[in-house]
């Protein structure tokens, strides 16, 4: 028996079929599904090429129409297909009002949470641990350093699986929970390893002198510390991300602020615990280290070294008088910098996945720096949210203060003119963060690597850097003109 073709047919033969073939549009009782196209073939007579209608694909679409899925969206599809796989996400356009809601309470929530790890690094430094073993200020840049690379890089990896429809099915969830756990501890081990080692050699280095005990003590508090921290933040930083994603806000805006919210303050309470314990009992612990199995370490590695000279900073400044208050503003100032410019790279990681892989663009990434009106004064997304996390800057650091300044951390009076070098500290240091950012996460791109993974460590390791080296030398510039009121006590 033989009938007419249907249009299918027709597509696979690729116009090659006779001319005589009625369209879609001819048979009775069915709804053309394909478009039609005339081309001579090579008797010169008309073919009849189909065009079957496909979705737009995901590349080449702007941010603000592929970044969110919209809580209220239908589930009405024209797709005849009954063999498909997960929709992908539906768009949700991006506004600076949106961009600035979602990212305001997550970003003071970890501002108050560097301002407690603050007062809590103000306590301790009284420690006797702390006092006999000064090499333990080294690991604190390091090691808060390390819990930002670690959990902002997961954070910036799961947003963008998220954003794309990775994590939709409960297979590829847990394959991403599974895998991106155990990969954030066994580098949270080898690093905070290494971590110790960079204390021993900058604490040995200027002193001429090597102690065993201290080495043990730093080593082993270093490895625990880092362990404990980055399971208990990665079960929050992964909690963070599915509730952000379910109730339709955008895991790149509010994820890495969230859990900065309490990384810092548990890393430097898990520090100072450990330390303090194991400084009192004087156990010793060998520190349980495995083999690398991802090839990210390079950055985490020198992300930690640039940490740890500004731990040197930290170390030299926080025992002179004419620095009272420097252990305080120390941590506030490097968390806000690095939560405002992981966010920026999260979100621009995000937007280049959405137009292919890492080496693959619709446009050329840029190998050159780009200029800073294209960073903060461009119409496109990416600059409009560099632009409202720069405006977060000073109001975010004035609450911060404020509580500061309440509860009577720092040993130090807030005057004016010290609020004013502060803020052109701060501001300086994020407007240099996000500069960088623009430029670091399209080059590491236009190379082939994931700026995921890339990025956020050297960016995080900058922003410490910056923050201890530009407050030291605002305090600096105060004593020097007699501003620095200090009331400096146990």
């Amino acid at each position: 028996m033989s009938s007419k073709p249907e249009p299918k047919d027709l597509h696979q033969l690729n116009g090659t079929g006779p001319p005589e073939l009625p369209s879609p549009a001819d048979i009775p009782g069915r709804e053309p599904l394909a478009s039609t196209s005339e081309f001579l073939g090579p008797d010169g007579a008309g073919v009849e090429v189909v065009v079957i209608e496909s979705r737009a694909n995901a590349k080449g679409v702007r941010e603000e129409d592929a970044l969110l899925e919209n809580g209220s969206q239908s589930n009405e599809s024209d797709d005849v297909s009954t063999d498909r796989g997960p929709e992908p996400a539906s768009p949700l356009k991006e506004t600076s009002f949106s961009i600035g809601l979602q990212v305001l309470f997550p970003f003071l929530l970890a501002g108050f949470g560097t301002v407690a790890a603050g007062m809590v690094l103000d306590i301790v430094q009284h420690w006797e641990v702390f006092k006999d073993v000064t090499e333990v200020f080294i690991l604190v840049p390091a090691l808060l350093g390390l819990k930002g690379n670690l959990e902002m890089t997961l954070a910036s990896r799961l947003s963008t699986a998220a954003n794309i429809g990775h994590m939709d099915t409960p297979k590829e969830l847990w394959k991403m929970i599974t895998g991106n756990m155990a990969l954030i501890q066994v580098q949270a081990t080898v690093v905070g390893f290494l971590a110790s080692i960079a204390a021993v050699i900058f604490g040995w280095i200027p002193d001429g002198h090597f102690s065993i005990s201290h080495a043990v003590l730093l080593c082993a508090s270093s490895v625990s510390t880092a362990f404990i921290a980055s399971l208990v933040l990665g079960m929050i930083m992964i909690g963070v991300i599915i509730g952000s994603r379910k109730i339709g806000i955008n895991p790149d805006n509010v994820a890495t602020p969230i859990a900065a919210s309490l990384g810092d303050l548990i890393t430097l309470a898990l520090l100072s615990g450990i330390s303090w314990g194991l400084y009192l009992e004087l156990a010793k612990r060998s520190p349980a280290t495995r083999e690398v199995l991802y090839s990210g370490w390079e950055p985490v590695i020198i992300a930690m070294a640039i940490s740890s000279v500004g731990g040197l900073i930290l170390d030299k400044t926080v025992s002179d008088p004419n620095f009272a208050g420097m252990a305080v503003f120390t941590p506030v100032i490097n968390g806000v910098g690095g939560n405002l410019v992981a966010v920026q790279a999260s979100r621009i990681s995000t937007y280049l996945h959405m137009n292919g892989m890492p080496g693959e663009s619709s446009e050329p990434a840029p190998r050159r720096c780009p200029s800073p009106c294209t960073t903060f004064f461009s119409p496109d997304v990416n600059s409009r949210s560099a632009r409202v996390l720069f405006l977060l800057v000073v109001p975010g650091h004035l609450v911060f203060l404020y509580t500061i300044s309440c509860m009577q951390g720092g040993h130090t009076t807030l005057t004016l003119i010290f609020i004013i070098f502060y803020m052109t500290a701060a501001l300086l240091q994020v407007l240099i963060l996000l500069y960088i950012a623009d430029w670091m996460v399209h080059w590491m791109w236009g190379r082939g690597l994931d700026p995921d993974n890339f990025s956020i460590p050297y960016l995080t390791a900058l922003g410490d850097l910056l923050g201890t080296g530009l407050l030291a030398l605002s305090f600096h510039v105060l004593w020097l003109i007699g501003d620095r009121d200090t009331d400096v006590g146990d």
